[in-house]
């Protein structure tokens, strides 16, 4: 009786993606430089400066983000390279280690048209925490 219900519930939804007109539509929202800074700024102390001719954002005097390089539609957040692996596997298209040792010691670049928003706030979220001051006491 559940999957007749379910089938008629079903049946009576369009379809996931449609949109008038009977068209299908791929939806995937992906952020935009604006967002990146958005969130990489929401966290606790973090500041925007420059570095190396490109936006960096810091906790505590120390570099846990950059955007625009190697090219303007990408980021890098400072992972542990436990992190990386982790995003890596989860996002292959989205993620991949930095060049030499930056990219050995967790640096990890992020394609900004190919990464999900919640992939890429956890992603600047973990960054921060790995160069936030430790709190006193």
């Amino acid at each position: 009786m559940v999957h007749r219900r379910r089938q008629a519930r079903d049946a009576a939804l369009p379809p996931a993606g449609a949109c008038a007109g009977g068209r299908s539509v791929l939806v995937k929202a992906m952020p935009t430089a604006d967002d990146f800074r958005r969130i990489a700024l929401s966290f606790p102390g973090a500041e925007e400066g420059a570095h190396m001719g490109h936006a960096d954002f810091r906790v505590g005097g120390k570099i846990f983000a950059t955007l625009g390089a190697p090219e303007a539609a990408w980021g890098m957040a400072a992972l542990m390279p436990e992190q990386q692996e982790d995003f890596i596997r989860l996002a292959p298209d989205a993620f991949k280690p930095a060049n030499g040792a930056w990219g050995r010691g967790g640096s990890t670049l992020v394609r900004l048209d190919e990464v999900a928003d919640d992939l890429l706030e956890a992603a600047l979220a973990a960054a921060w925490r790995k160069r936030a001051p430790a709190k006193p006491g």
